[in-house]
């Protein structure tokens, strides 16, 4: 049975009509042991938390319960960060994914399926991995919550990239996120059916026994931080991800009536503390700055690039240096040919030279943030600069200059209508 809970009141659906929602996705099953997949610390505003919380309460005593945060390539969550987002649920029960280890393949994904699907831009095959845990048998259920929200390599987010993605390997990460590249994160981001979305649906309709799952998926905004659930859809079929989608491309796609010349974004330091992640702030604007325009990333917790250790490494070596310049590497460089997914990553972080993207940092040295060929600034001459704190979303004028804020990147995708 599937549920889709929607509402129009501006602050969004109670806590208690989504914890009457959670109880009925469970009523008339038998569970011994139960395994939630939850994102981690940078989909704070996705209300994931509140919801696996409410899970792990209404199953504790009857069945045990594992938390599996899906961290794709992203460091591991903290103690403080499972606290902030996941509350009272005990430290032991959470596992950590690790992308390059305790995988299990359960599938290929044909190259020929793919070739069609990237209308023959992509022709090699996919390995299909996952973490052991999301296909251990002594599992009776397991319950995938995440946030549905525009996303660059898939279009719109999570369903079956939560598992094949969030808790996958290093095949599945790496060429999904390079083909989504090569294919244009322009072309996709905001929709559904995207190449990658094609690949992972394919998984799901292939790889698993679907009656051991369960998606919950939302759609958020978070006006001043604070989270609003404007919907919560629940099952086990794609009809669950098609309400999220339409509800998301309402709430989270903002058409503006012209681009932007000056774009200033803000990165939450308990959600982005590297470019990896930060670089969202690209990402989801460069579909409204105007040519020659500014992207200012104000990034006050950022102090490295790469969450994982062998990708920063690669993102100090190589830097954003363009699509055409990435490509000529990936050739040229067996790092990056092994790496296809940080390679994606320095694609999809350059605007080719086509706007100006200036790095306003704390903890990174000028030398590091224009060697990976960004500009740099000081965050708090920035801040003051520009006062971050008196800044309202959207356009603002500070001392004659006109600019657009965008507090959290991450929760939306910016696009200029005269040029979708």
């Amino acid at each position: 049975m599937a549920i889709f809970l929607k509402s129009d009141r501006p602050q969004g659906l109670t806590e208690k009509e989504m914890t009457e929602a959670l109880a009925r996705s469970l009523q008339g099953r038998e569970l011994n042991k139960v395994l939630l997949i939850g994102p981690d610390i940078t989909r704070l505003h996705s209300n994931a938390g509140f919801i696996v919380n409410r899970y792990y309460h209404m199953l504790q005593g009857k069945a045990e319960v594992d938390v599996l945060p899906a961290l794709g390539t992203h460091h591991p969550m903290s103690e403080e960060e499972i606290r902030e987002m996941y509350g009272d649920i005990p430290r032991e029960r959470f596992l950590v994914h690790n992308w390059r280890e305790s995988l299990v393949k359960i599938g290929e994904v044909p190259a020929e399926f793919i070739s069609g699907a990237t209308e023959g831009l992509w022709n090699e095959g996919l390995a299909c991995e996952v973490n052991a845990k999301v296909v251990d048998p002594s599992y009776d259920l397991v319950i995938s919550v995440g946030q549905v929200v525009p996303h660059e390599v898939i279009g719109m987010a999570n369903h079956a990239k939560n598992i094949f993605v969030g808790c996958g390997g290093k095949d599945t990460i790496n060429k999904t996120h390079m083909i989504g590249a090569v294919y244009g994160m322009e072309r996709m981001m905001g929709k559904d059916h995207t190449p990658v979305r094609k690949i992972l649906d394919y998984c799901w309709e292939n790889f698993l026994d679907k009656r051991k799952f369960l998606f919950v998926l939302t759609v958020t905004t978070a006006p001043e931080g604070a989270i609003r659930t404007h919907g919560l859809f629940i099952g086990q079929e794609r009809d669950v991800l098609e309400a999220a989608v339409e509800l998301a491309q309402e709430k989270n796609i903002d058409f503006l009536d012209r681009g932007i010349r000056k774009c200033l974004v803000y990165l939450d330091p308990k959600e982005f503390k590297s470019t990896w992640l930060g670089n969202k702030a690209i990402y989801r604007t460069r579909m409204v700055i105007e040519d020659g325009g500014e992207l200012i990333i104000l990034a006050p917790g950022v102090h490295r690039f790469g969450e994982d250790d062998g990708v920063d490494k690669l993102i100090r070596k190589y830097g954003y240096c363009g699509r055409l310049k990435v490509l000529e590497l990936v050739k040229e460089n067996e790092d990056l040919r092994q790496n296809l997914g940080a390679a994606a990553h320095l694609i999809h972080s350059s605007s080719d030279g086509r706007f100006k993207i200036t790095y306003a940092v704390k903890l990174l040295s000028q030398e590091e943030v224009e060697g990976v060929h960004f500009a740099y600034a000081d965050f708090d001459e920035i801040a003051n600069k520009y006062e971050i704190d008196n800044l309202v979303p959207g356009w603002n004028r500070v001392n004659g200059e006109e600019l657009y804020f965008i507090p959290n990147p991450a929760l939306g995708l910016w696009i200029d209508k005269n040029r979708f």
